[in-house]
C-alpha cells in the first residue's frame, strides 16, 4: 500500500461525518434551531481524527518529506494551499466552538453563526479531499523510492498507535485541570 493509500481511507469516513453534519443543518435551518450535543460531537471528530490524525499525518509526515524532495513549482504550490487549507478547517472549527458556546449560554442569534460555520464546513472538506486524491495524493508519490514509502507507511501506523494515546492523555489532564478549579472554589485540594 502507497503511504496516502490510509489518507484515502481517511477521507471516505470524513466525508460521511460531513454528510451527517449537512444533513443536520438542513434540519436545523429548517427548525431554527441547532443541536449543541451534535455540534460538540462534530467538534470532536473533526479536531481529533480529521485535523489532529488525518492532517496531522500530512504534515507531520508526507509534507514533511516532500520539503526534501526536488518537488515541481506545482506541487509546491498545492502542498502550500493544503496547508492554508489546514487552517482554514481549524479556524472555522474554532469558530464554531465559539458559537455553540454562546448558543448554549442563550445568545440565540449565534445560531446563524452556527449554521454559517457548518455549511462552511461541509463546502470544504469535499473540495478540499477532491484536490487531494485526484490532484495531489497519487503524483506526488513518484518523487519517493519504494523503500521511502514503506518507511512512511510505517510512521503512519506509528502515528495512529501513539494518538489513542495523545488523546486520552489530554482527556485526563483536563479532568484533573477541572477538578483543582473545583477544589480551588471549595477551598480544598
Amino acid at each position: 500500500m502507497l503511504p496516502v493509500g490510509p489518507l484515502m481511507i481517511e477521507h471516505r469516513l470524513i466525508e460521511r461525518m460531513i454528510e451527517v453534519m449537512k444533513r443536520r443543518l438542513d434540519q436545523w435551518e429548517r427548525e431554527g434551531k441547532a443541536d449543541t450535543s451534535f455540534i460538540e460531537t462534530a467538534v470532536d471528530f473533526i479536531r481529533t481524527y480529521a485535523d489532529r490524525c488525518h492532517h496531522g499525518k500530512e504534515e507531520d509526515i508526507l509534507f514533511r518529506d516532500l520539503v526534501n524532495k526536488p518537488i515541481s513549482k506545482d506541487h509546491k504550490r498545492v502542498v502550500e494551499e493544503l496547508m492554508a487549507d489546514h487552517r482554514k478547517g481549524r479556524d472555522l472549527t474554532g469558530k464554531l466552538v465559539e458559537a455553540n458556546d454562546a448558543y448554549r449560554n442563550g445568545d440565540d442569534k449565534a445560531v446563524f453563526t452556527i449554521f454559517d460555520c457548518v455549511k462552511s464546513l461541509v463546502e470544504f472538506y469535499p473540495k478540499h479531499i477532491e484536490k487531494e486524491d485526484r490532484h495531489f495524493f497519487i503524483p506526488v508519490m513518484e518523487y519517493f523510492s519504494s523503500e521511502e514509502k514503506e518507511a512512511m507507511l510505517e510512521e503512519e501506523y506509528a502515528f495512529d498507535r501513539e494518538l489513542i494515546h495523545e488523546v486520552y492523555r489530554t482527556y485526563v489532564k483536563k479532568a484533573e485541570e477541572g477538578l483543582a478549579r473545583i477544589g480551588e472554589k471549595s477551598g480544598t485540594k
